[in-house]
């Protein structure tokens, strides 16, 4: 298991390379976190729902994601309220600390998980949660040392040195465990380490007199395309010489903002995530992404300025919104039952759209989720691609669209070229090589190299990484009996 001093410290990314890693030594490898917090989750086959990071982690193993690797979800809406998924389905939305009475039965459940997934499996991969150390919620966490000690796991400890600290980070993080678990410690791992290593080879030779674990690894740092599911780590790919500017609305609740990761592996575009209004001027591209508070981040863009400036940018610079950006663009977003916004909270049910698109949002019925094919037709005519929805509510137009874009299901997807608006509620297409050259062909008359297929690029990537950690850490000492 993998465990870290704090969020951010790489878990998730060190977790997917072992899973590789262990693949390629010939064992059946599957990946498990007991309890996930984040914003950014995927579709299984099934039409279920678990965070993204376990789905890049099973990727890593070869399997298809499922959501015993994931069977505890909680999404934040805000107001101190989140949606809690059990095994793939929204149970209810709780607060905080209506949330902490279920520890014990969301523990069964992950336990549960976890005994089915370790009859199929070599080698189980864990990743824990934020820290092990946080005194307030040990005698409630499921995701760190309980489920250590229940798996019988061996816990690498990782810090990041980037940040500053780390031997304290880390000395503070092995005091605070409780001492039952502190036996469960097999090792720890530096991570993100920038110079020459045997600079830092006396202050691990003198950790190794104050702690009682030994480093294990120190990981030079590396730049990663691997999908993260942490918002706070949301990075932008810069060119100084680009031919092309993408500007993607940081909203406070954005999601599944992996969806633009494709985007970054072409060379001559530049994929910024803004925070400002005055960031958008020189954009080719303004994408408004998925939320898990649409009439929140509405009401984000209606107070921070971008609302009029998007208004005023319609039919100049191309407008993209994807799932709840898509419901943004509408007139108006209705949540007459509080399904995404807090009863308590004292916010409006209600919010004004941009009015860029003639359709109207209600959030009502089940959530969509949904992982197939998709054929497009009119702009996307002739073009197949992979992808997943995962949204609620039911969006109806006021008047017919300019053009559809998904055969079959006018709501999916529409085109308005005059005004310059596109808007789906499908996660995943600019995977599709073919999309994403019909996309770009939109923009500019440029030329750009599209990676032949993203998930082949992917599949290098975590090959790469699992030999980079062959390279930089002990994995004999790691994974022996």
């Amino acid at each position: 298991m993998f465990q870290g001093t704090g969020s951010g410290v790489g878990k998730s990314v060190l977790a997917a390379g072992f899973c590789r890693l262990l693949k390629n030594r010939g064992f059946r490898v599957l990946p498990f976190k007991a309890q996930n917090m984040a914003l950014n989750s995927g579709v299984t086959q099934e039409g279920l729902e678990m965070g993204r990071a376990q789905i890049v982690q099973a990727e890593a193993c070869g399997v298809l994601p499922d959501v015993r690797m994931n069977p505890i979800l909680l999404k934040p809406q805000g107001s101190g309220t989140s949606q809690l998924i059990r095994m793939g389905k929204v149970v209810c939305t709780c607060s905080a600390r209506e949330y902490y009475t279920l520890a014990e039965e969301n523990f069964r459940i992950a336990k549960d998980a976890f005994g089915s997934l370790k009859s199929e499996s070599d080698w189980i991969v864990m990743e824990g949660a934020g820290s092990p150390a946080e005194i307030n919620l040990q005698a409630t966490d499921i995701v760190n040392m309980r489920m250590a000690e229940h798996a019988g796991a061996k816990v690498l400890l990782v810090g990041d040195i980037d940040r500053g600290g780390v031997f304290a980070w880390l000395k503070g993080t092995y005091d605070l465990i409780q001492a039952r678990y502190q036996p469960l410690l097999h090792g720890m791992l530096i991570n993100k380490f920038r110079g020459d290593v045997s600079l830092l080879e006396p202050g691990i030779k003198q950790f190794s007199v104050i702690v009682p674990v030994p480093v294990l690894g120190v990981i030079p740092w590396r730049e990663m395309q691997l999908e993260d599911e942490d918002s706070q780590n949301l990075q932008s790919k810069i060119h100084s010489d680009a031919k092309l500017d993408v500007a993607i609305i940081r909203l406070p609740h954005i999601s599944n903002f992996t969806d633009f990761d494709p985007l970054k592996l072409i060379d001559g575009i530049s994929v910024r995530f803004i925070k400002n209004v005055s960031d958008l001027e020189s954009a080719d591209l303004i994408i408004l992404p998925g939320s898990k508070n649409t009439l929140a981040d509405l009401r984000f863009l209606h107070e921070s300025g971008f609302a009029e400036k998007l208004k005023n940018l319609s039919g100049q610079t191309w407008i993209l919104g994807i799932c709840g950006g898509f419901q943004m663009l509408g007139r108006s977003v209705d949540d007459p039952k509080n399904m995404e916004s807090a009863e308590t909270s004292g916010a409006s049910d209600y919010e004004s759209g941009l009015g860029l698109l003639p359709m109207t949002t209600i959030l009502e019925g089940d959530k969509q989720l949904v992982r197939r094919t998709y054929q497009g037709e009119n702009w996307l005519d002739g073009l197949e691609w992979m992808g997943y929805e995962i949204h609620l509510g039911r969006t109806v137009f006021q008047s017919s669209p300019q053009e559809t874009l998904v055969k079959n299901d006018s709501s999916l997807g529409v085109i308005e070229r005059e005004q310059k608006i596109i808007g789906t509620y499908i996660h995943g297409w600019l995977e599709s090589p073919e999309v994403t050259q019909r996309l770009l062909a939109l923009l500019t008359s440029e030329s750009f190299v599209i990676p032949f297929s993203f998930q082949e690029t992917k599949e290098q990537e975590m090959d790469e990484l699992a030999e980079f950690l062959e390279e930089h850490c002990e994995v004999e000492k790691i994974i022996q009996n």
